[in-house]
């Protein structure tokens, strides 16, 4: 099946992102957020960046003008994907809110189109299990930001098909990027280490190790991560990394149980940089 009709379901940090990414492969791409005020965020935020491009000399005028032509946004679910041949989800990491999803976009999308979930730690089988047919749906996990991370980890469910996977290493290697294939498992490859390497740095910070960016500055220079614990945290959102924890310490037990500065830090709404404050001031 030839795949030309991308639909992006969540307009946030990695929606749109993801959704820049389908627009800069030539896809027709479709944005659908129930909220018209995020789709209004997630086209400046696809602006700012095709702007980039175009100063950084990328992308010319021309080809600006044309990527932005194809992104197409929607506000109720059954005319976003009624014409789509690859349904992306990109809502929070809540599985009763990705279930309902995706069992009214497989009521409403043609009978030929993938699922892929960028799901970054839950059981994709279980999402999987609430369609008709699970064989469709498999994991497609970007990193954040969209446009400059070049992984892609394809996560295959318990029933996804052997299709459905070719489908979604076509969608990714298109948008210009690398994949791993993974068996599903809680928190695939890169979130299992990465909430630990980020919980044990909030374990760090609580015992008074170091200061946070002392600890930042040490795993960037000393281990040559591009980005501290810390850094990263505020990045992609402090509640998400605690939703991934909390996923991971009831299904791997207790070397992921929260660390308690972090819980902290999101009761107190210290979410990251979408908020203006995390675990640093912004």
């Amino acid at each position: 099946m030839a795949i030309e009709r991308v639909t992006v379901l969540g307009a946030g940090t990695m929606g749109h992102g993801i959704a820049h990414a389908a627009m800069a492969a030539g896809y027709e791409t479709s944005l659908f957020d129930a909220s018209a005020e995020a789709l209004v965020r997630a086209k400046a935020s696809i602006d700012t960046i095709i702007t980039k491009s175009i100063e950084l000399g990328r992308q010319s005028d021309a080809d600006a003008r044309a990527t932005k032509q194809r992104l197409h946004t929607f506000d109720h679910l059954a005319q976003a994907v009624a014409h789509a041949d690859f349904v992306i989800e990109a809502v929070p990491e809540q599985m009763d809110l990705k279930l309902r999803l995706i069992r009214d976009v497989e009521k409403h999308a043609p009978a030929r189109a993938v699922i892929a979930s960028n799901t970054s730690a839950l059981s994709l089988t279980e999402l999987a299990a609430g369609l008709a047919h699970p064989a469709r749906l498999a994991g497609m996990h970007f990193f954040n930001p969209v446009h400059k991370m070049k992984l892609v980890e394809v996560v295959r469910a318990l029933d996804s098909a052997t299709e459905t996977l070719h489908a979604v290493e076509e969608v990714a290697r298109r948008m210009g990027k690398e994949t791993v294939l993974v068996r599903e498992s809680p928190g695939f490859v890169t979130s299992r280490i990465n909430a630990m390497i980020g919980n044990e740095a909030f374990y760090m910070l609580q015992e008074g190790v170091a200061s946070a960016r002392d600890i930042d500055k040490a795993l960037k220079l000393g281990l040559n991560h591009p980005m501290g614990p810390f850094e990263l945290v505020d990045l992609v959102g402090l509640d998400t990394r605690l939703s991934v924890l909390e996923f991971l310490h009831r299904s791997l037990g207790e070397k992921f149980r929260p660390c308690p500065l972090l819980v902290q830090h999101v009761k107190a709404g210290r979410l990251g940089r979408k908020v203006g404050r995390g675990v640093y001031d912004y």
